[in-house]
């Protein structure tokens, strides 16, 4: 390749081992690219193949096993911390729990293919005790599958690859320069979307303290806790009178709730996003007297209201 690789080719095995190590702990950058570099670079000869598909691997399992210990020892407060950082929130605790509980280790063979799911199913698999040893293994062979699709791509294509870098040096741009270029263009765009959703979920909130004089005033309140099978399970608290039901059984009783005086959504993700993105859908249904709950459970419970252990229990000081 060019001289423009030369820094690919001094840094290369230490930039693949951080790299993917960086990304698996959480931080967004794609490594797709640098692994399809370092796949091309095999190819002409610039990098030995066996560091080349090692180092990135032991990265990724290194980063995967700190995220499982976390999950065995800190729950769900490690999947909502991801939620809160992620530039996906459409991607966070409910739909990796939910493909989790269903495939199980199996996932963790194809996590990292899956935006979302790449940094969470390592986490999950320690919240839901999986055995060390399974883990291990399904995880490791996930790793080598993805480090080695990718190598492959860039070792196949090295030629393609080779002409693109060839063509930016015309321009003045060197490889990093191009990489860069990419990587930020990717996380504006990431950004773009996440504020957009963001957006889009803005909705007239109800605040603790308006909820609390409401139910204290005797008023007609139908109270839902939206939060996944996971989070309920590791906090079955509920606020009282509250009915705890998934976001498909919600939408079958939309005509029902159309007819209530007022109805309230709380979750525990950040921005109120799962019950702010359920107001909105049902407020498409009619029912227009529906608000998320601002701070969700958490902004309850830090005002001192009682919750109960489920909607039937009696209540309990928090």
């Amino acid at each position: 390749m060019s001289l423009h690789v030369q820094f690919l080719i001094q840094y290369g095995y230490a930039l693949l081992f951080g790299w993917v190590f960086a990304e698996q702990m959480g931080l967004p950058i794609p490594s797709i690219p640098i692994l399809l570099a370092a796949g091309a670079l095999v190819g002409t000869h610039d990098l030995r193949a066996a560091p080349t598909l090692a180092l990135p691997i032991v990265a990724a399992i290194i980063a995967d096993v700190t995220w499982y210990q976390l999950g065995r020892h800190k729950g769900i407060r490690i999947l909502q911390f991801l939620c809160k950082i992620s530039l996906e929130p459409d991607s966070c605790v409910r739909r990796t729990e939910n493909v989790f509980a269903r495939s199980g280790a199996k996932s963790l063979l194809i996590s990292k293919f899956v935006p979302g799911l790449n940094t969470a199913a390592q986490p999950l698999a320690g919240i839901f005790r999986m055995k060390f040893r399974r883990f291990l293994l399904f995880d490791s062979a996930g790793a080598i599958l993805y480090v080695s699709t990718f190598f492959a791509l860039g070792y196949a294509f090295r030629d393609q690859l080779e002409d693109i870098a060839a063509t930016a040096a015309r321009f003045g741009i060197s490889v990093v320069t191009l990489l860069l270029l990419a990587l930020a263009t990717w996380l504006s765009w990431k950004y773009y979307r996440r504020q957009r959703f963001i957006r889009q979920l803005r909705i007239d909130r109800i605040t603790a303290k308006e909820l609390k004089g409401m139910l204290d005033a005797g008023e007609e309140v139908v109270i839902v806790d939206l939060r996944g099978s996971l989070d309920f399970e590791a906090e079955p608290a509920m606020i009282p009178g509250a009915v705890h039901l998934d976001a498909a059984d919600l939408e079958e009783v939309s005509d029902e709730l159309a007819k209530a005086h007022e109805v309230v959504l709380y979750c525990n993700c950040p921005n109120e996003v799962s019950s702010a993105r359920m107001a909105l859908l049902l407020r498409r249904k009619g029912v227009q007297k529906i608000r998320p709950l601002t701070g969700g459970l958490n902004g309850w419970r830090e005002q001192g209201y009682p919750v109960a252990k489920n909607a039937e229990s009696k209540q309990e000081t928090s």
